[in-house]
């Protein structure tokens, strides 16, 4: 044999398309939160090794996230587009997903999804994706304009709220979230909405509109202002000026309603038991010169040495509020979660109210949608807690197109301001020691 002929009789195998590692990275993260029920921001970082950091591993969380947002609609194709329904965990389907989401929601070329998707299925089924895929792409398909809600979830709010919740849910998700900044000082409102071409619906707050990223704007490096939703920055709002007075926050990290209290006038101490996000905290505290007594504690055993005049809790939940920007949560979490969750609050809160002086106010807040988790469990701590009386809350200091309940409570739900962009779904009470 001449050295100029090949060693092998076999040809050389075709590099992989550029992009497929993205594309293995997104199959795992999906598969992390779907049959695992990880959370896709935890589940990130063990998906996404070996992919170097910025736009790819950006464009894995993209794809994910956009195929949890549009699991029903892309499942409602591919089982029109088969004779035998896949299994909800086969690979099939979810590479499918994931290809069908690209092509159809994120603006890949069909070739350079399908491309990409055969890979996934190395000794699988590789002519049933590419021929589901092709039929569906050659039948013109189309996303519906707003994205349907997984059944059990749609029917689990439906018996909570009924159908205009659900249909303003479902409307909600179609939006894109807004951005929403907390000032470090409400006097400059009409400064830093100015400068930040943005609109304002409190004292404190303004809203973006298109901008750059957020660590490039105006106010940024010297602290001016966080990102934190308007809804989330309500439960601060309501106990005002602290005038010194002492305030615990518990479940704190990464802190917007810490840096809110404390620049109220409040001395805060912030208790969470996560070590990694009391970092974050302290970093957002030093870059907006803001100051509070950062504790690492676990509040189911921890206690303070002596009653404060105001306690704050926002209570770990289900999240089901921020389904917009965590589509996983519809996924995640259902009526088990749920209880185990409330089970859980209801420890908290009343034990909570031990650390509040006489006279002084409780705050509970879940970023959840579930009755469980909010009314329910505000009820329940009422009837549980003769010495604690929900009363009034003074509208001024609520954000406008933000109103109380019948009982006194504050209900944020997807339809809250949605000609402005809406809010995150919340559940917050007010309670004051007699």
């Amino acid at each position: 044999m001449s050295p100029e002929q090949p060693t092998s009789r076999y040809p050389a195998s075709p590099p992989p398309p550029a992009g497929l590692p993205a594309r293995r990275a997104a199959l795992k993260l999906l598969d992390a939160v779907l049959r695992r029920g990880e959370p896709l921001e935890l589940a990130l970082h063990g998906a996404t090794q070996g992919i170097p950091a910025g736009n790819d591993r950006a464009l894995v969380h993209a794809i994910a996230a956009e195929a949890l947002r549009r699991l029903p609609d892309l499942d409602a194709l591919i089982d029109g587009a088969t004779r035998q329904r896949l299994p909800d965990d086969a690979k099939a389907r979810m590479v499918l997903r994931i290809a069908l989401v690209q092509a159809l929601g994120l603006g890949t070329p069909p070739h350079a999804a399908i491309a990409t998707a055969l890979p996934l299925v190395d000794g699988g089924p590789r002519k049933l994706v590419h021929g589901v895929f092709g039929t569906i792409m050659r039948g013109e398909a189309r996303l519906p304009e707003v994205p349907a809600l997984p059944p059990e979830v749609a029917a689990r709010w439906q018996g909570q709220w009924g159908d205009d919740m659900v249909e303003g849910a479902a409307r909600a998700f179609a939006i894109r979230p807004p951005v929403d900044l907390s000032l470090r000082d409400p006097a400059d409102t009409a400064l830093w909405t100015e400068r930040l071409s943005g609109t304002s619906f409190a004292p404190g707050h303004v809203r973006l509109g298109d901008h750059d990223a957020i660590t490039e704007l105006p106010g940024f490096g010297e602290g001016a202002w966080w990102v934190q939703d308007l809804a989330a920055s309500i439960p601060a709002r309501l106990l005002g000026a602290g005038e010194g007075r002492h305030v615990l926050d518990l479940c704190a990290a990464p802190g917007g309603k810490t840096m809110q209290l404390a620049a109220s006038g409040w001395r805060v101490t912030a208790i969470d038991q996560s070590k990694r996000r009391l970092e974050r905290l302290s970093e957002n505290l030093e870059r907006t010169g803001l100051s509070a007594d950062v504790l690492t504690a676990d509040i189911r055993t921890w206690s303070p040495d002596a009653p404060a005049d105001a306690v704050l809790l926002d209570a770990p939940c289900t999240a089901t509020g921020i389904y917009r920007r965590h589509p996983d949560v519809l996924h995640r979490i259902g009526p088990r979660q749920i209880a185990e969750l409330a089970e859980l609050q209801a420890l908290l809160i009343d034990r909570a109210a031990q650390w509040v002086a006489p006279g002084g106010v409780l705050l509970y807040a879940t970023c959840s949608l579930e009755h469980a988790e909010g009314e329910d469990q505000a009820r329940g701590f009422l009837a549980r807690n003769p010495g604690f009386a929900s009363f009034s809350l003074d509208a001024a200091a609520l954000p406008d197109g933000v109103s109380t309940t019948g009982e006194g409570f504050i209900r944020t739900l997807p339809a809250t301001l949605m000609g402005q962009g809406g809010v995150d779904g919340f559940f917050i009470a007010r309670f004051r020691r007699t």
